[in-house]
């Protein structure tokens, strides 16, 4: 990320935020409610376009990129809000993120009952979305990112809302997915135990700007 701003009229939500995140990487960015953190990760992700600054993957600029060509190089991402498709199977869920990259409904279904397993769903593929406890909302949110294959996940406070027993559950979730998976992961999160546990480095940010990166 490059000299990255995104204005809204006069408001400076992200100020000239310059950082960079090794392969196989867990950057943790915190900061209070309204510092931007979210705003960067829809830079990142596509879903807005910055005013100035580049964003770049594997050495290409990727910043004019729309969101599903940044899902086909790449990078997947959950949301703060967690939102499946009610009322459609848990299994099919995944299955539209596993149409990113595989054609035949019989592959994504058998590669979605993976990553369902990975995520520790598989005893949910055949409930609907919408009946999910919102523990396993957030685990389904994981799985739809995953199963698109990024080599980049950005989770957007994919803790929130979840009980301490629950906040534990997760946190192996995430190691595996760089461990085992080598996925490199930015996370968004409130949970400074959380933070604390799973970060390489970690990114502060305050009114839009990065006031501080390091161990």
């Amino acid at each position: 990320v490059e000299n990255l701003s995104k204005h809204f009229g006069g408001l400076k939500a992200i100020d000239n935020i310059s950082f960079e995140v090794r392969e196989k990487e867990i950057i943790g960015i915190i900061g209070p409610n309204g510092a931007g953190k979210t705003t960067l990760f829809n830079m990142i992700s596509g879903a807005i376009a910055p005013t100035s600054g580049k964003v770049f993957f594997n050495n290409e600029v990727i910043s004019h990129l729309k969101p599903y060509e940044l899902c086909k190089k790449g990078i997947g991402r959950t949301y703060q809000v967690v939102r499946p498709f009610n009322n459609i199977s848990v299994l099919e869920n995944v299955m539209i993120g596993a149409f990113n990259h595989i054609s035949s409904v019989k592959e994504a279904k058998e590669y979605s009952m993976e990553v369902l397993k990975k995520v520790g769903l598989e005893k949910e593929a055949d409930k609907m979305g919408k009946s999910l406890t919102i523990a396993n909302k957030k685990r389904l949110e994981v799985a739809r990112a995953l199963a698109t294959k990024p080599k980049v996940l950005l989770l957007d406070e994919v803790m929130a809302g979840l009980n301490p027993s629950e906040v534990k559950e997760m946190l192996p979730v995430i190691h595996r997915l760089r461990d085992e998976e080598g996925i490199t992961i930015l996370v968004i999160e409130h949970i400074m135990e959380v933070i604390m546990n799973i970060s390489d480095r970690i990114i502060v940010m305050h009114h839009g700007e990065k006031i501080a990166e390091g161990t």
